[in-house]
């Protein structure tokens, strides 16, 4: 253990100091200093003939980056294995550090909630974005170059600006994939899900289009006065094709438009199709900026392919839906088949697919079992919403005795860090209580098996819109009954509040928990990691191996085949070529890598897939949520008394949120908030202010 720890200590140190490294090379990168001095001696040395005008940008600015993931797979696996169900004590002084930097300190759309630490990232971006700016435009108009008679000074400035305001955009997409990659061992570093950072991505994108927007317009308004418009249609052989940037920035404008909130959450279909067209913009983006310009953003969308073509892969397998559990509320609990090695943390997504409804679309929902309480079984729970959610229940509804599901995942934190709070105060609207089940299920499962550990006690206060959602507090006692007695020793107070009822109905004796079992299917398999048990170990490996094999297959294609046609100094490889093969090698590495490495671990665990069976348990019937608000049924079950012991209901009226946070008392309260965006701001704005110290908010949004 102490060894694992120490490890870990310095591949996080190794992993510091290269960032540092790599954060400097960005900043030195418009530099004079750079661009005269350091540029030509580093090109003369490592622009050989293997590598030719990409040899400097792979080792200074697409190394750094593939070390750090490989070196955060090494370090990812060593708290897996010296941290299990072992978070670290409660430390007043820790969390008053973590404390300051997580602090909602602006709340408004769009930006949503930002904390002390994403706003400091965010000034420091921005200056970094600013810094290249100036330093670019400063070294640019020290050496104007006039390429056509008769253009005046004011007309090469402004090309200048509209250029270098494209490179300030390549600065935007290098770090534009790293938060959309789910399975990435960069983000876990630093505390950060695929889920939590997608606002990150979001506004990069943003970012971005508008940046080559202004880089497109003011190229094209140069092109208008200089009388270049012919220029418009140039697809160069020996440089830049402006044709390629045109058809990319096109993708660009059809993406970016889509993917304002506004259109994204009426038309969610528009949006989800039209940023499939991120192939296209992604080939024609390249092959504009060439290859010396694709090895700085490279490591991103590298990284980024490499998870996606895992996923693609985990997706192929067909998964074992076990049963469905319908309760009164209109929500479903989909309950599918595992291996017992699979293991993932509360508030884990899983993204799903069901062929007969949509063969492209795939929907996250929050994974509300426990992969220790229930060893064989992962557990989703799905409210009828949109049009998809509302196809699937149709379905899970009719006479179906199998259903095909395909799934991603699970994806979620890589700790506990819930556990290390004195008292927590989970806050949630509607199906938001989602998340907090599988905490609740954890803790759970520690109060059971760690007899001296520290358990924060809970306060779950929930909002639901009529009596009959408070069935889906019966979502807190796991589907199997062998486990429903442990909800009895977790230290637990429910406050639930009804918005538009004013009164208790009459218990309605039709409220019954139904559920489906479904007939397994040979075809079918448990869910299990993409790559197993050691998968940051085996990721770790895809990563090195599949990027040693680039740079290898690259530098025999540059040395053996393009050097010798560009030797003789009269001739040059053709531009857009150049880039289709650093595109076609590095895909080709990565599929070859990873499905090595996934179909070997597939073969070496399909004996034990073949092992894992399941048994009809019998479900409950009645619904203890319908007992809650009905109080007239007698109550047998030792959990179920529990529950409903431990529930006050409210009529009429939401949650007094200043009242209910600002009573709290305790020098570490986790305030965890879960639901609609109003909600989730109101609790921030109360966090954020100053009698908010002992309030330590995290935030659970599951919608982009």
């Amino acid at each position: 253990m102490a060894k694992e720890i120490a490890m870990g200590r310095a591949l996080k140190m190794i992993f510091f100091l290269t960032f540092v490294l790599w954060l400097w090379l960005w900043i030195m990168l418009p530099t004079k200093l750079y661009k005269n001095y350091w540029s030509p001696k580093l090109n003369m040395n490592l622009n050989s003939t293997y590598f030719r005008e990409q040899g400097t940008n792979l080792l200074l600015f697409s190394f750094p980056i593939m070390l750090m993931a490989v070196l955060g797979c090494f370090y990812l696996h060593f708290q897996k294995e010296s941290s299990d169900l072992d978070p670290k004590p409660f430390s007043t002084q820790r969390v008053r550090g973590e404390s300051f930097l997580k602090r909602p300190v602006v709340v408004m759309n769009p930006l949503g909630i930002v904390n002390t630490l994403e706003i400091v990232f965010g000034v420091s971006f921005l200056l970094l974005l600013i810094w290249s700016l100036g330093n670019y435009l400063y070294v640019s108009f020290g050496h104007l170059h006039r390429d056509n008679v008769g253009e005046t000074i004011g007309e090469l400035k402004f090309r200048s600006v509209s250029l270098r305001v494209g490179y300030i955009g390549n600065i935007c997409w290098a770090f534009l994939f790293f938060p959309v990659t789910r399975g990435s061992s960069l983000l876990p570093l630093i505390g950060l899900t695929s889920e939590s950072s997608i606002k990150y991505h979001i506004w990069l994108g943003h970012l971005s289009n508008l940046l080559f927007a202004l880089h497109t317009i003011g190229f094209i308004i140069y092109w208008a006065l200089t009388d270049q418009m012919a220029l418009l249609k140039q697809w160069s052989e020996d440089y830049v094709s402006n044709v390629a940037g045109v058809i990319a920035m096109t993708f660009a404008t059809i993406i970016w438009v889509t993917s304002f909130q506004s259109i994204r959450r009426k038309m969610f279909e528009v949006f989800y199709y039209t940023h499939h067209f991120y192939i296209l913009y992604i080939i024609f983006y390249l092959i504009h900026v060439g290859v010396a310009y694709v090895c700085l953003i490279l490591p991103g969308i590298f990284l980024w392919f490499i998870d996606r073509y895992l996923r693609f892969l985990q997706s192929q397998r067909r998964v074992s839906l076990v049963s469905a559990r319908h309760l009164p509320c209109g929500v479903v609990e989909l309950n599918f088949l595992k291996s017992p090695e699979l293991s993932y943390n509360p508030t884990s997504v899983m993204f799903i697919n069901v062929p007969s409804i949509s063969k492209l679309q795939w929907h996250p929902f929050t994974v509300t079992s426990n992969c220790k309480l229930e060893p064989d079984i992962v557990s989703v729970v799905i409210k009828s919403g949109g049009s998809w959610t509302s196809k699937l229940h149709k379905h899970l509804s009719s006479s179906l005795d199998h259903l095909q599901v395909s799934v991603e995942g699970p994806y979620g934190p890589a700790s506990t860090h819930f556990l290390r709070h004195e008292y927590l105060l989970l806050i949630s609207g509607g199906s938001g209580i989602t998340p907090f089940i599988s905490i609740i299920r954890e803790i759970m499962i520690v109060r059971s098996t760690k007899v001296n550990f520290h358990v924060p006690q809970i306060r779950l206060i929930c909002a639901f819109k009529n009596s009959i959602d408070l069935t889906m507090l019966d979502l807190l006692l796991p589907v199997s009954s062998t486990q429903t007695e442990l909800i009895s020793n977790v230290p637990l107070q429910i406050e639930a509040y009804i918005t538009r009822e004013k009164e208790q109905p009459q218990t309605n004796s039709e409220n019954l928990i139904n559920t489906i079992w479904f007939k397994p299917n040979p075809l079918d398999s448990p869910i299990s990691e993409a790559l197993g048990r050691n998968s940051w170990l085996l990721l770790g490996a895809i990563i090195s191996s599949s990027f040693v094999m680039f740079l290898i297959l690259l530098g025999i294609t540059t040395r053996y085949y393009i050097y010798p046609i560009e030797q003789n100094g009269d001739v040059v490889y053709n531009y857009t070529y150049k880039v289709l093969w650093d595109m076609f090698l590095a895909f080709a590495c990565i599929c070859i890598s990873s499905s090595f490495v996934f179909l070997w671990q597939r073969k070496t665990n399909a004996s034990n897939d073949k092992q894992i069976q399941i048994h009809n348990f019998q479900s409950p019937k009645a619904s203890p949520g319908s007992w809650i608000f009905g109080g007239d049924s007698e109550l047998e079950s030792l959990p179920y008394q529990s529950l409903v012991q431990a529930t006050n209901i409210h009529y009429g009226g939401r949650p007094d949120l200043n009242k209910i946070l600002f009573d709290c008392k305790g020098s570490d309260i986790g305030v965890l908030v879960s639901g609609p965006t109003g909600m989730r701001h109101d609790v921030a704005k109360i966090c954020s202010s100053a009698y908010g110290d002992n309030l330590k908010f995290h935030s659970m949004s599951f919608t982009w």
